[in-house]
């Protein structure tokens, strides 16, 4: 009977030490100089990129990792480090995985190493799809792409928001409409490559939290691409939207869109980047807990610190269980019948708020204030209960998936 672990192998073990020590010695020294400053940290994602770790090669052989945790370990200690800087590294990540699940070999080749450039001279990308009238309605899209068949070219018209490194991507994965009578079937997935003409950036947003993370509106007008920046290419797209049309007719099983493919693969370490936020806020107020004395005793000589502690080091630890749970399935080729992945994000993302809220309760005064770290950690803590699906999306995928039925 084969063996059951949850134990980090040795390599793992060496490259989440490794990680680690990347984000407490070069992240967390620099994460509130950037938050107030909210900018992309440059030369932060340069130094990660020196040594190997903002590179294709690094995401590749993590995402390859036999048991799924390659990827999850890397997010919870990345924004472990900080959640601003960390998307910053991490979010060339969302437009690549758009590569790989909807591109060809050759469009994977061509187009995914120029997201990240080199140590010298570093890139990023990003993945666009929802609009201002289309985020978590992915049905309700408005970007069109329409096809000229006299110069094998693609036309793209609208206007993307909340895309991370929006506008200053090298390269763009834009989602649009081809069909729209298909609703969110009739979606396929584009790249826009280097200074392509009619591409531009739109609103730079003003954030709450995770603020050296870049977030911009992206607007195109007349963007014209090769026909070969189709993902997947002209003939699967052909062959896709026929199917969906007949199963339209048919009213057979539902055929999913090159957005929601993307999402779905991402939830999962969504969730591990929420139990890395998590795991920093416990972490602060353990040991300030520990040393803040109040009445002649440390507070957390006192059941009610002590006993939120207990229940925060329990939700984070059950939020990464399901996280590696999802993960290794999905390694496995598994599928998600019980919404897995969705649960995972959910639970994970909702602990972040929770915990980082406690965090700053056991900071008292001092937690309200941009002294202590947990000030930011909340704030960058929201984010995870809306993007890549809101928790009420989350819910209802969920509540689907188990009911068998379109619930609204």
């Amino acid at each position: 009977m084969p063996e059951f672990s949850f134990e980090l192998n040795d390599e793992q073990k060496s490259v989440r030490d490794w990680i680690h020590g990347f984000a407490q010695d070069v992240m967390r020294p620099a994460a509130a100089e950037w938050d107030e400053r909210e900018e992309t940290p440059w030369p932060i994602i340069q130094e990660a990129a020196k040594i190997g770790l903002y590179s294709l090669d690094f995401y590749a052989q993590q995402f390859f990792d036999p048991t799924g945790l390659g990827i999850p370990m890397t997010m919870e200690e990345l924004f472990w480090g900080d959640a601003g800087i960390a998307l910053s590294i991490v979010g060339t990540g969302l437009a690549a995985v758009g590569v790989l699940a909807n591109g060809t070999e050759e469009q994977i080749g061509t187009w995914v190493p120029q997201m990240y450039g080199d140590a010298s001279d570093v890139k990023v990308g990003a993945f666009c799809s929802s609009e201002p009238d289309a985020g978590s309605d992915v049905g309700a899209m408005r970007t069109r792409a329409v096809y000229d068949e006299a110069k094998d070219e693609w036309v793209l018209n609208g206007t993307k928001t909340w895309a991370t490194n929006g506008g200053i991507a090298t390269i763009h994965v834009v989602v649009a409409v081809v069909d729209p009578e298909l609703g969110s079937k009739g979606h396929a997935s584009f790249i826009i490559p280097p200074n392509t003409p009619g591409l531009s950036q739109g609103q730079k947003f003003l954030k709450h939290g995770i603020r050296a993370s870049h977030t911009a509106e992206v607007v195109l007008e007349d963007v014209r691409i090769p026909g070969s920046c189709l993902l997947g290419g002209k003939s699967k797209l052909d062959e896709r939207l026929a199917r969906a049309k007949e199963k339209a007719r048919s009213g057979g099983e539902r055929v999913k869109n090159a957005a929601m493919a993307t999402f779905e693969a991402s939830r999962p370490a969504v969730g591990a980047m929420a139990v890395g936020t998590a795991r920093a806020a416990y972490e602060e107020a353990l040991e300030y807990a520990k040393t803040r004395t109040q009445f002649g005793r440390p507070i957390i000589d006192n059941q009610g610190v002590a006993f939120q502690l207990a229940d925060m080091r329990t939700q984070i630890d059950a939020a990464r269980l399901l996280v590696w749970r999802a993960s290794w399935m999905a390694s496995a080729g598994k599928p998600f019948t019980s919404a897995e992945g969705s649960m995972s994000k959910l639970f994970a993302s909702e602990t972040a708020k929770k915990v980082t809220a406690q965090a700053i309760q056991i900071f008292g005064g001092n937690g309200y204030t941009r002294e202590y770290p947990v000030e930011r950690m909340h704030r960058d803590s929201a984010i995870y209960t809306i993007f890549e699906g809101t928790s009420e999306i989350q819910r209802l995928v969920i509540a689907r998936t188990l009911a068998g039925m379109p619930i609204r």
